[in-house]
């Protein structure tokens, strides 16, 4: 009996887990897929959905650090663009030294996170205020420093992350590497270090954890600035995706993906609760959703649709779970 009561306590604190049902929803929907399509299952169609799911995933790394400490970031897929047109400007149009425009792209990102959390500890605005006015003044200026111009023919050092290795047959691409590293050290960041916890402190009670001597402005004014730093990575990803620096890219959908992985992925809109290997299974979740829709003939407007429906899903079971706790 003890051995029964025993395993029961275990399987009840597995399913209670966070991502335990992110993950099952990601089985539920390429069992569903497998199903409808043949090609679903096929090595190189699974490896294009990481490189669909590749510059969401790293975006949605900074944002889960944003939610987690109960903000938001509006701005990150147009800090995202402004960083990519940075980026290959300077390499093409200024005859910049390839890395040195990378590292100034990425640079441009971490100024906008710097200033994000800036605003919000200083000032101590709300978060999707402050995101919001970023937002539009990353897009105004990644329009302006283009002149609207998309950059082409670009250095082999920005299209690295994009090109590929063969494994088990499969095409992988450098870039799905790099993004599994980054989770892989935000993992760690966030439940083995001590700023971790006192992230995850800030977002659970802020000024619980002021009173504990948590320095919390600091905490997060971090937060925003590594958030930045992401979604300078994530524009490396995108132009060595893209092989292009398009003004308009990134600054519509990949915002909203981003808050969905998150949010698909278990982490609280409340703050404190969340895992950011339950974002990496979100991402997925939406680009096997977006690819296993693609192939069974769906338009791309009812992709959308269906999209929203989950968000609108996870956002009522955050809602009621935060409700039972309270």
């Amino acid at each position: 009996m003890t051995a029964i009561q025993s395993a029961f306590q275990v399987t009840r604190r597995v399913l209670a887990a966070p991502t335990v049902g992110p993950f099952l929803a990601l089985l539920l929907a390429m069992a569903f897929f497998s199903v409808k399509s043949e090609n679903f299952l096929q090595g190189q169609n699974l490896s294009l959905v990481l490189q669909q799911v590749m510059v969401v995933g790293v975006l949605a790394i900074g944002q889960t650090f944003v939610i987690l400490t109960a903000g938001i970031d509006l701005s990150c897929g147009t800090v995202m663009a402004f960083g990519q047109i940075v980026m290959t400007k300077l390499a093409v149009a200024e005859g910049v030294d390839p890395l040195l425009a990378i590292g100034l792209g990425i640079l441009a990102c971490v100024a906008f996170g710097f200033l994000n959390g800036g605003l919000v500890t200083a000032v101590r605005l709300p978060a999707f205020i402050v995101t919001l006015g970023t937002l539009n003044i990353a897009f105004a200026l990644t329009h302006v420093y283009s002149n609207d111009e998309t950059y082409s023919e670009l250095p082999s050092e920005l299209l690295f992350f994009g090109k590929t290795f063969t494994l088990g047959g499969t095409d992988v691409t450098y870039g799905v590497v790099l993004m599994f590293v980054l989770f892989g050290i935000a993992w760690y960041a966030l439940t083995q270090t001590a700023w971790g916890r006192h992230v995850y402190a800030a977002g659970d009670n802020l000024e619980a954890a002021r009173l504990m001597g948590i320095k919390v402005s600091r905490v997060l004014l971090s937060v925003y600035v590594l958030a930045g730093l992401t979604y300078g990575i994530a524009a490396m990803l995108l132009v060595a995706r893209t092989e292009l620096g398009d003004p308009n890219a990134g600054q519509t959908t990949e915002n909203l993906d981003a808050i969905t992985a998150v949010v698909l992925g278990g982490t609280s809109l409340f703050g404190g609760r969340g895992h950011v290997i339950g974002t990496l299974i979100g991402a997925v979740v939406v680009g096997v959703f977006r690819n296993g829709l693609t192939l069974i003939g769906v338009e791309v407007v009812w992709q959308y649709f269906v999209t929203g429906i989950l968000v609108i899903l996870a956002v009522s079971v955050d809602q009621l779970t935060h409700r039972r706790r309270a």
